[in-house]
């Protein structure tokens, strides 16, 4: 499973994103020649830009604002097309360009009103490219730094608000990952390296949504490695917690199968 947006999410993230940027644009262009290495003025370069935007045409409008800035770098214009730059290629899913965009805006504008916007794109790109729990999670924790970093920076803002929901959910799928490696050793007779995994999501993710089996999964992983009183205890925090889960169930037959007086 992935933590991809639907269209539905990804047209409710572009309500968040779009507002100031297209703010001050000016109308639709029409019947331009939209070749990135034809020299013309600013507002003509915008225009057939925002025109490729309008249509769908997400590839070809990043460059064509790429190319406001080459050929307009002094313009005031200039700093805009950065962001719409950066808003297009992540509407063409091109997550590399857009994060380059958005951060090049940042390290030449960082007091800018647009900047919580830029540093929310960047984020917003590597959540997207968040994939399923048994592959690689460097993406993941690049997408809760970058999450991180916008709750940071701007904390009043709609898009800190947004970033912690995001937050929650990539700390779930973290918690998800450790889960699975820890149920690998688990099935492997590796318990001590199965316990670290468990112990890792009760200490570092405790509140996602796998807590309950991570305790339970410590508990069994205690009993087998010979250990009852620790045993006891994640059964006893299970039950504290998650006293009608299944897991806390599943926790107390095998403590009383196990290690009854412990």
């Amino acid at each position: 499973m992935t933590m991809h947006l639907t269209r539905s999410l990804r047209l409710a993230a572009a309500v968040l994103l779009v507002p100031s940027l297209l703010a001050g644009c000016a109308g639709k262009g029409g019947g331009v020649k939209d070749t990135s290495y034809v020299a013309r003025d600013v507002d003509t370069l915008y225009l057939a830009a925002q025109n490729r935007l309008e249509r769908g045409q997400y590839k070809v409008a990043a460059a064509l604002f790429d190319e406001v800035e080459r050929q307009h770098p002094y313009s005031p214009w200039a700093r805009r097309a950065q962001l719409m730059s950066a808003y297009s290629y992540w509407l063409a899913q091109d997550h590399t360009k857009s994060i380059d965009a958005a951060n090049r805006f940042l390290s030449i504008h960082p007091g800018n009103r647009d900047a919580p916007y830029a540093s929310y794109l960047v984020a917003l790109n590597y959540y997207e490219q968040i994939s399923d729990i048994k592959r690689d999670q460097k993406t993941t924790r690049d997408a809760l730094n970058a999450l991180g970093e916008v709750m940071r920076r701007y904390p009043d803002t709609r898009y800190a608000a947004d970033a912690k929901l995001k937050i929650d959910l990539v700390n779930d799928h973290l918690a998800g990952k450790e889960m699975e490696v820890g149920r690998y050793y688990e099935r492997a007779g590796d318990w001590l390296a199965a316990s670290l995994r468990f112990r890792e999501v009760v200490d570092n993710y405790q509140t996602t949504s796998h807590t309950a089996e991570a305790l339970f999964r410590l508990t069994e992983s205690y009993l087998s490695l010979g250990i009852p009183d620790q045993a006891k205890a994640s059964a006893a925090v299970l039950g504290a917690n998650y006293p009608g889960s299944k897991w806390y169930k599943r926790a107390f037959d095998l403590m009383q199968k196990h290690a009854p007086d412990a």
